[in-house]
């Protein structure tokens, strides 16, 4: 059983690869390929985010799975937007 501590914690984590990949989708928009680098690191660590919160999802009860699972909408709309701005 996931302790409360550990997915507040995992959610704080959550809000601040958000805000990292948000600022990474903002410089592709403006740079177009050139932070090519960046931007592919960027998708890599939301992508790692996202296993990490299906991980600790088994372990939850139900009212942090359902916490757990409003992140990851949000998470994965912004891998969706991502992709869809990858060229």
């Amino acid at each position: 059983m996931a302790t409360r501590q550990s997915v507040e914690e995992f959610l704080q984590r959550c809000e601040d690869v958000i805000r990292f990949v948000k600022e990474q989708y903002t410089e592709a928009q403006k740079q177009e390929h050139y932070n090519i680098t960046e931007y592919t690191n960027a998708q890599q660590m939301l992508e790692q985010t996202v296993n990490d919160l299906a991980h600790l999802a088994r372990s939850c009860n139900a009212q942090q799975r359902e916490q757990l699972h409003r992140m990851r909408l949000q998470l994965e709309q912004l891998q969706n937007e991502m992709i869809l701005l990858d060229r």
